[in-house]
């Protein structure tokens, strides 16, 4: 059945359509209230269309569709396809992540607590999202400190010769060796955790302090003072803890826009109780490929469905084509700004927890109101999804707008980001708990496993600081084995590092941990690195890995979700030169390390000549290369006469003929 007929047994219900290219991938995803007047529409503009607006209909060759019940399904579903299946021909959100959410496992026998960006179905309870993001590391730090609950990767489903660093700070209860705490005491851990997360600081209060009193008429003071210390903490951080919830009224985000040239820059401000917190970018450097079906999408709209992705009224296209002060943007008669925010607001909000009670957009598009709807019904409560003409929240696009142009400067016209801004960007990309000051990348040389070598580069405050590179020798791994190599040479490094933190210490070396540990590899090496960590008792200390192909960074702890950045990212770029000078570093070494060798093995080859002999002769004359040179006086001059003459003949002696 050719393309045409099978359109002509599509149903006229209202549902999703796929379109196949000819290797079977789909490349374009839509919805419909009615699936085959949709469809077919399609064909009857491309027939009539120019060669740009036909790209889509020239390479499909299939369509496949599915029924569903109304248009919120269809919305829904819509929106689970594209981002399933990534399609070509559909404006996707490259920039996925979400903003941070406190994560208490209470799956596990004991229950810890991270900072992730995911949620997941894996019975955990999760609090959030935080505003800015690092706000939630310092809750997670506050819960460290004061509810000693750990977010180790240490396993807890059995117990361990001895604790480590954190519990004797005083940051976890210990329940990884037997006896350090019981169960029942953990739980009243968690459960007072859970009492902060949820808000609810009168009943933690109240608990805190029944059981302060209780320690206390048990002369149990130490136990008392730290639930005293407790009720201190939860009482100054009231008020700085800021957790989205349900019921704050003036919560909103904001959305403005700027396009130039084919490509599109986006900001969202996030609003929460009537202030700016924080502020999100989004980019778009492909748009003239996707024009192309939003401009054959706009132009097909039929009766019953009229402009899916349409152009929006009069009075929102005025002021969807300006920005701030009334100032106009370049026109393009192909580029649909309404298309592009039904597809952003999908993504973004269908499927999250969270949905602000205001969105405020540019510009206005067809499926609005039931997108509005929709997320109502998902978040159970009216969501207004509104595009302001006038006044303050017409003010607060045009602010956004305002920024997104600063965004496009600053993202295609190439400005060179300030420091603070990549060390913000690598903290926000990396989930790091605090912006990296100082950065120790490693790498592993060999040749097939011959005079295997390690490198440590070091960066900080903004540049490399050559003077704290440091090169190892592998001791104890025989052929190649590049993880055991990564686990000895960091194993030596940290322990070193470790002991320099102990009274008396004269070494040069830093006596602190630096901000990431970043590992030349892929899996193997970033697990080999942790496992050398963790026999010295670091168990939170960032780390993570960066592979040579792909160029996609893995943080230990989060290996299921690896980082992709945009090959234009600044802070790749930053990653990439970290990681390329370790690699040069470590091949220098190499060279140096295989020179020497092959330097050894040519001298200690000839008769009379040792180690303490290649030494001196070595130091005399500076290389192999004079040793070769230098004259049978000369040689003289530093080793016995007979030996002299020995060496001399055996770099001199007659080539056999040919």
């Amino acid at each position: 059945m050719d393309l045409q007929q099978k359109i002509r047994t599509l149903p006229t219900s209202p549902g999703c359509y796929l379109y196949k290219n000819a290797e079977g991938e789909v490349i374009y995803v839509g919805k419909a209230k009615n699936l085959r007047a949709r469809v077919r529409s399609y064909f009857l503009q491309a027939s009539q269309a120019n060669a740009k607006t036909g790209t889509l209909m020239r390479e499909a060759v299939d369509v496949e569709y599915i029924t569903v019940a109304n248009e919120h399904e269809a919305l829904a579903l819509e929106n689970n396809l594209i981002k399933q299946r990534k399609p070509r021909f559909n404006i996707l959100l490259r920039d996925d992540k979400t903003y941070p959410y406190v994560k208490l496992t209470l799956g596990d026998r004991y229950p810890k607590v991270f900072v992730t960006r995911r949620l997941r179905k894996d019975g955990s309870a999760y609090y959030g999202p935080y505003f800015p993001g690092n706000l939630a590391y310092r809750v997670a730090e506050l819960i460290h400190r004061s509810f000693l609950i750990p977010s180790c990767k240490v396993d807890l489903n059995r117990t361990h010769p001895r604790a480590c660093l954190e519990y004797y700070i005083h940051r976890c209860l210990g329940p990884c060796v037997e006896g350090l705490t019981t169960p029942e005491a953990y739980k009243q851990a968690v459960r007072d955790a859970q009492l902060f997360l949820d808000g609810k600081q009168a009943e933690l209060e109240r608990a805190l302090t029944q059981r302060m009193m209780a320690a206390a008429e048990k002369q149990q003071f130490e136990a008392a003072a730290r639930l005293r210390d407790q009720l201190t903490t939860v009482h100054q951080l009231q008020e700085k803890q800021r957790i989205a919830t349900a019921e704050q009224d003036d919560d909103a985000d904001v959305f403005g826009y700027h396009f130039e040239g084919g490509s599109l820059a986006v900001n969202l401000f996030h609003m929460r109780n009537g202030k700016i917190v924080d502020r999100r970018e989004f980019f778009w450097e492909d748009l003239p490929e996707l024009m192309e079906s939003l401009a054959l999408e706009r132009a097909t709209g039929t009766e019953d469905e009229p402009e899916t992705l349409g152009a929006p009224s009069s009075t929102t296209a005025s002021s969807s084509r300006r920005v701030g002060n009334n100032e106009p943007l370049p026109a393009d008669p192909d580029f649909n700004p309404g298309a592009i925010f039904s597809a952003l607001l999908k993504q973004l909000y269908i499927d999250q927890p969270y949905v602000p009670r205001t969105i405020l957009i540019p510009v206005d598009f067809p499926d609005r109101e039931a997108l509005a709807t929709l997320l109502g019904e998902r978040v159970r409560r009216r969501i207004e999804l509104a595009v302001p003409q006038r006044g303050e929240k017409r003010s607060l696009v045009d602010l956004a707008a305002q920024n997104a142009k600063q965004s496009y400067t600053q993202r295609f016209r190439v400005l060179e980001p300030s420091r603070k801004a990549i060390q913000e960007a690598l903290a926000d990309a990396l989930m790091l708990p605090e912006l990296p000051r100082r950065i120790e990348c490693f790498d592993i040389s060999h040749i097939q496993g011959a005079e295997t070598v390690a490198s440590l580069v070091v960066w900080e405050d903004g540049k490399m600081n050559k003077a704290a590179y440091r090169k190892f020798k592998v001791m104890t791994v025989l052929g190649v084995d590049d993880f055991a190599s990564m686990r000895e040479v960091v194993h030596r490094r940290y322990k070193r590092i470790l002991g320099n933190g102990k009274e008396g210490s004269q070494d040069k070396e830093p006596s602190t941990m630096p901000s990431l540990i970043l590992i030349d590899g892929g899996l193997g090496q970033l697990h080999a690195a942790a496992d050398a960590l963790e026999e010295l008792g670091i168990t939170t200390q960032p780390l993570a890995s960066v592979a040579k192909k792909e160029e996609v960074i893995y943080v230990y702890g989060n290996e299921s979700e690896p980082v992709v950045l945009d090959r234009r990212s600044p802070v790749l770029h930053l990653v990439q030169m970290i990681r390329d000078e370790s690699h040069r570093f470590a091949i220098g070494y190499h060279r140096q390390r295989r020179a020497m060798r092959d330097r050894d093995s040519e001298l200690l080859s000839i008769p009379g000549v040792g180690a303490l002999t290649r030494q001196r002769l070595i130091a005399h004359f500076g290389s192999l290369r004079d040793v070769q040179q230098a004259t049978a006086e000369s040689l003289a001059a530093v080793v016995p006469k007979k030996t002299a003459e020995s060496i001399w003949s055996h770099f001199h002696k007659p080539q056999p003929a040919r």
